[in-house]
């Protein structure tokens, strides 16, 4: 069915819901009644628009299927399927560490197995600096500059809630490995001290650096920081003129045609080869967010996840939708929507992938 955005409250925060348009009245035919089979697909906020390109191209291959939508944080999404025990048919995150340290490890009460047993890598992407038609020193912004521009007094920053969101704890990597990329030994302070009513703060141990998020996590009154439970809430700020710069993934800022600055390679998160130069980050929620995993969030190239619950009440349906996506109109669906797929995807546990699937990736 068509797909629309909407934002709901949520728990102190807002998510993005895609839900159907409602279409004129019709006769019924089995592939519009409630015959169809639902298929419940969260997703990734960043994937919010490519997937509801490929909704609209799979329902057409596939008529007996109704796919639902719904785009939240990439925590968020899971936290539906682990804490809220929302019955959901595949599950699609913008980092694919989440879905084992999330899922294999939390328990099905009602069956007793863990919520997944499988994960792909199936995207990337790269973050950016965006910014907006008001946004100061825009029109002096480069690679070399943008850490004085944004750390400048007055320069409101808009930020996706790390709490919730991948993107919000990897920009928080990258303000920090900016530190030593361009000699900016106090970056991280002057960018986030005093902003918040308990603070982010960086500590090194070793050669490695270790953010700590306070489990409250609001702005102080007259902060220049904005926080969103995810990246793409921003965007309507940054174009009103409410936020002067964000992060944002490079296919979600090329979707919305955002003005933006591409960020050294060290620093965006895209070459695999950088990895351990990335992984010199990490960021830990100082509290218990999860009833059975304390998340600890490591600096890596970017790979989204995908996989489909052992609980999900239409299998079936998933397998074809994944199906989709990884075959030749999906692939040329993300491309349209500048998301290209891996090639090749890989998966952690083959053994556990359906076997219909198999051909489609292969092993780590």
């Amino acid at each position: 069915m068509p797909a629309a955005a909407t934002a709901e409250p949520t728990g102190g925060q807002t998510v993005v819901v895609v839900t159907a348009e409602p279409t004129p009245a019709a006769e019924p035919t089995p592939a519009t009644t409630d015959r169809r089979t639902p298929l419940r697909v969260f997703c990734a906020g960043s994937l919010m628009i490519p997937f509801a390109a490929l909704e609209e191209a799979f329902e057409q291959a596939h008529p007996d299927i109704d796919m639902q939508m719904e785009a939240h944080g990439s925590i968020q999404v899971i936290r539906h399927v682990t804490d809220i025990h929302e019955q959901i048919d595949v599950v699609a995150t913008a980092d694919h560490a989440l879905l084992p340290m999330l899922m294999y490890n939390t328990t099905d009460p009602d069956t007793g197995q863990p919520y997944a047993r499988w994960n792909m890598r199936f995207a990337t992407n790269r973050v950016v600096l965006a910014y907006g038609p008001t946004s100061p020193r825009a029109d002096e912004l480069t690679t070399d500059n943008w850490v004085d521009i944004i750390s400048e007094p007055g320069t409101r920053i808009g930020l996706s809630d790390p709490r919730f969101d991948a993107l919000g704890y990897r920009e928080l990597m990258i303000i920090q490995l900016a530190e030593s990329y361009y000699g900016r030994r106090t970056l991280f302070e002057d960018v986030f001290m005093g902003r918040f009513g308990k603070p982010i703060h960086a500590v090194q141990e070793g050669d490695r650096s270790i953010i700590h998020v306070p489990e409250l996590l609001d702005p102080r009154p007259g902060s220049t920081i904005v926080l969103r439970g995810s990246s793409i809430q921003l965007i309507p700020l940054l174009q009103a003129g409410s936020v002067d710069y964000i992060f944002e993934y490079e296919s979600v800022a090329r979707q919305h045609g955002l003005e933006f600055i591409y960020l050294p390679d060290t620093l965006d998160l895209a070459d695999p080869a950088l990895g351990p130069e990335y992984g010199r980050v990490e960021v830990r929620l100082d509290f218990r967010r999860f009833a059975s995993v304390e998340p600890v969030f490591q600096g890596e190239h970017i790979a989204y996840g995908l996989t489909i619950p052992t609980n999900a009440p239409h299998p079936e349906a998933a397998e074809r939708f994944v199906a989709f996506v990884l075959g030749a109109e999906g692939r040329r669906i993300m491309a349209e929507n500048h998301h290209p797929l891996l090639d090749p995807v890989r998966v952690d546990h083959i053994d556990h992938l359906p076997e219909a699937l198999r051909p489609l990736c292969v092993p780590e």
